[in-house]
């Protein structure tokens, strides 16, 4: 069995499972994908419930997402979990549900007999992990969110509008992304203060200082050589600080807020969340979170 497989190996059922006892029918796509760890903890719900089927990663190219789903569907997949950078793109490609359109993302997809469905998990993950990890409700919170352009921050930013957040700061390398996510929150909320800043903005760590929750939602703190996304001017003890990268565990910003006594915590907590969310869009009835925790116990 592969670690990663690519478009390519989704031609035929004989070259996507050779050597494999058990067909794949459940996958994540995105670009990197290699460290995903989605398997881990979906294959250990599939065989606590006696599923004959595999869970894999599929690299796919930008793009290439409405291909990968016809491929997916022709081949009898059940669906998919969306990654980076696929979450936007894959909103194109499906039968949008109403509460990942108020999201503004698809971390989701089932394929349904007549149709391909999009669903976000994202947002209701993330308010279970705030709240798991730091012991306090996302409500209650003044929010931070660092990439807020990319589809894991829009859905973020969504979920703490519909559950009405005081303020939140939305900060992106372009701000041309997030004057139509502003608008989108504004109707979801009118009541939330909603404030844009880009990475260089000189006023940036003012309006750090003034948020509870810091959150990264880009892909940056991925690999060894990247920075931390917010300098540590940008940071203060007080501060909840929240990375939804969980490999590796301990990305520069966590680095740099545990250095001044900052509350930590990486994605996991997120992953798992969704996770087991998403693992109910594709078999009703059947929760799985306890497995799926269990199964994720050697990456804390």
């Amino acid at each position: 069995m592969k670690q990663v497989y690519t478009l390519e190996d989704l031609v035929s059922r004989d070259r996507l499972d050779a050597g494999c006892t058990k067909p794949a029918r459940l996958a994540v796509i995105g670009h990197p994908i290699a460290h995903s760890a989605s398997p881990r903890m979906h294959q250990a719900a599939l065989d606590s419930l006696g599923i004959h089927a595999r869970y894999v990663r599929i690299d796919i190219q930008p793009g290439q997402v409405a291909v990968a789903f016809a491929q997916m569907r022709a081949l009898g997949f059940i669906g998919c979990n969306v990654t980076v950078p696929h979450k936007l793109e894959a909103m194109e490609c499906c039968d949008v549900s109403p509460e990942a359109l108020a999201l503004g993302a698809v971390n989701t997809i089932r394929f349904d007999s007549d149709t391909t469905r999009g669903f976000n998990t994202d947002g209701p993950g993330f308010a279970l992990a705030i709240e798991e990890d730091f012991k306090v409700p996302l409500a209650s919170l003044n929010v931070l969110i660092a990439g807020a352009g990319g589809g894991a921050g829009q859905a973020i930013a969504a979920q703490c509008c519909l559950q009405s957040v005081r303020k939140i700061v939305l900060v992106n390398r372009s701000l041309d992304k997030l004057a139509n996510l502003t608008k989108k929150l504004h109707a979801v909320s009118p009541s939330t203060e909603i404030k844009t800043f880009s990475f260089d903005d000189p006023a940036l760590a003012e309006a750090c200082l003034s948020c509870d929750l810091i959150v990264n939602t880009s892909s940056v703190g991925l690999k060894p050589s990247d920075p931390s996304i917010l300098p540590v001017s940008c940071l203060s003890r007080d501060h909840l600080v929240y990375d939804t990268i969980y490999q590796p565990p301990m990305t520069p910003l966590l680095v740099a807020a545990e250095s001044l006594g900052c509350q930590t915590a990486n994605g996991l907590s997120m992953l798992i969340h969704q996770g087991a969310l998403a693992f109910q869009y594709w078999f009703a009835g059947a929760p799985p979170l306890a497995v799926m925790r269990d199964a994720m116990r050697t990456l804390d």
